[in-house]
């Protein structure tokens, strides 16, 4: 069922970011509202998620959430083929009014998709393993990374099909095959999951909540079938769910011990050191093509496999704390080969760029400099405030394309050892991410409460979509590909903080438990 449901997840992921460029004239803008409108829904939303989460059956909430996303993402498939199909008549309707409309309603329906997305991933990969694993934590550390090791390979594969399928055929095509897998998988994972709710008895039961009355259960499904679809107003938040309000979740996030850790990994997702549209992007201009663009992807998916691997040795050798130590050190260790990029040979980094920022009488230089530390760079088309890429899905979204239509391929920079020195950074430093992801994912789980299970988690995906959301200020503060190297720089910085604090809960959680023994 997992595989199903990330199969599912990544082709749709992929496709809709694919299908709003082909939409908007291969204009970036609407697949950035796009980013944002879901980044911000979960900010708002996750704390009152998960809480949903947490007062319902688990068998409820996984279909509900299931049967909420499968349909959703159905009816915006079918939404993107009639737009596809009648696009120039639908142009003329209202003076194109219609269009906007139907722009709306596609991103509408992907946000609800996403949020019950985000319900399932809560349900399934943060409560059901705990119980399914008997609470053993040999047991969980391996489905953990199981599940991670699936991620990493539908990462790779499910993108490539649907690419494949919308390149061979057309997007409308590409949209009823999307489809026609939703509805199959709709089917497949409600058997399976309502199976292993069968077989595993522990998942019928679960902890009483505060006020434990059962009148709830109807209404909160409704209040979650509410805020997918609420409109700007705001208005689903002025009656908070069962006196439950975002606050109290932001709260219940505050107190868990292992706060420092998972703030620490939240930390984690405002960089530009991975292998999404900017960093590719990046790669582009500076000369690196399509093919080995993917190539160096199925690289970093075979290092992210060997960080599963590591941390489940790792963790029973030394535990589980210390794994994440060990991990944060090669994490950042391979990192410091991204640093030596910035300055290295082929680097296009040019500081003087950003001074018309602050002062507008820098942008002149006398003797020609500017030109000669822009000779590795390839200039896009219009001013110099044009974002370099000015979108990003998620740490884990549209990660397998590269959107430039202007800029020239196949002119060398002077020097390739920035760019290698980048790579091998980004790549290597996989080993240390997924095991120091896997760490503080396996303390979540061992450390929460069950009643508070499911909004600690929930908070838990705010936070990372708004350290993922500084992404996008940071690149349309610093939009030229002779900005990326402060971007890296500033990467390193984030990244360097998210482990300081897991150290520093590392240090208390050693400390406590010497004085237990």
């Amino acid at each position: 069922s997992g595989a199903l449901s990330m199969w599912g997840d990544r082709m749709w992921h992929f496709a809709i970011s694919v299908f709003l460029i082909e939409l908007y004239g291969r204009n970036l803008l609407l697949t950035a509202v796009f980013g944002l409108v879901l980044a911000g829904s979960v900010l708002l939303l996750g704390a009152l998620i998960g809480d949903w989460v947490d007062r319902n059956p688990r068998n409820k909430v996984a279909h509900a959430s299931l049967f909420i996303q499968n349909t959703s993402v159905t009816v915006c498939s079918i939404v993107l083929m009639l737009v596809f199909s009648y696009k120039e008549q639908i142009e003329l309707i209202w003076d194109g009014w219609f269009t906007v409309i139907c722009y709306t309603v596609v991103i509408i329906l992907a946000d609800v998709a996403n949020l019950a997305s985000t319900a399932l991933t809560i349900a399934i990969q943060r409560d059901w393993i705990v119980v399914i694993t008997g609470y053993n934590r040999g047991h969980l550390a391996g489905m953990n990374a199981t599940m991670r090791r699936i991620d990493q390979v539908t990462n790779i594969l499910a993108p490539l099909a649907v690419g494949q399928v919308m390149t061979l055929a057309s997007n409308v095509v590409g949209c009823g095959f999307i489809l026609a897998w939703n509805l199959f998988s709709l089917i497949v994972e409600f058997f399976f999951l309502s199976r292993v709710y069968r077989i595993v008895p522990a998942l019928s039961v679960k902890p009483p909540t505060v006020e434990g009355d059962q009148e709830y259960l109807e209404r909160d499904l409704l209040f979650f079938l509410t805020i997918c679809t609420s409109n700007a107003n705001g208005c689903c938040f002025s009656q908070p769910l069962s006196n439950f309000t975002c606050m109290d979740g932001w709260r219940a996030y505050y107190r868990q011990p292992v706060f420092l850790a998972g703030l620490g990994l939240a930390f984690l997702y405002t960089t530009v050191l991975g292998f999404d549209c900017i960093t590719t992007g990046y790669a582009y201009t500076q000369g690196i093509s399509g093919s080995l663009l993917s190539l160096l992807m199925g690289v970093s998916a075979i290092t992210g496999l060997m960080g599963t691997v590591m941390f489940t040795r790792l963790r029973k050798s030394v535990g589980l704390v210390n794994t994440g130590i060990i991990s944060s050190c090669l994490h950042l260790g391979c990192l410091l080969l991204c640093v030596c990029s910035v300055f290295a040979p082929g680097s296009p980094i040019d500081l003087s760029l950003l001074m018309p920022y602050f002062s507008s009488g820098s942008s002149a230089e006398p003797g020609g400099m500017a030109s000669k530390r822009q000779k590795h760079t390839y200039p896009l088309s219009g001013g110099s405030n044009q974002p370099l890429l000015p979108d990003r899905s998620s740490i884990h979204w549209t990660n397998n394309t590269v959107l430039f239509d202007n800029v020239p391929s196949g002119t060398a920079p002077d020097s390739y050892i920035s760019i290698i020195l980048l790579f091998l950074g980004v790549i290597t430093a996989r080993i240390g991410l997924w095991c120091f992801d896997l760490t503080v994912t396996q303390l979540l789980q061992e450390t929460i409460c069950e009643s508070e299970r499911g909004v600690v988690n929930g908070v838990q995906s705010s936070m990372n979509y708004l350290m993922d959301l500084l992404h996008f200020i940071m690149v349309i503060s610093a939009p030229q590909p002779q900005h990326f190297g402060i971007l890296v720089i500033i990467s390193v910085i984030f990244i360097t903080t998210g482990h300081s604090m897991y150290f520093l809960y590392a240090h208390r959680a050693k400390r406590k438990h010497r004085l237990e023994t």
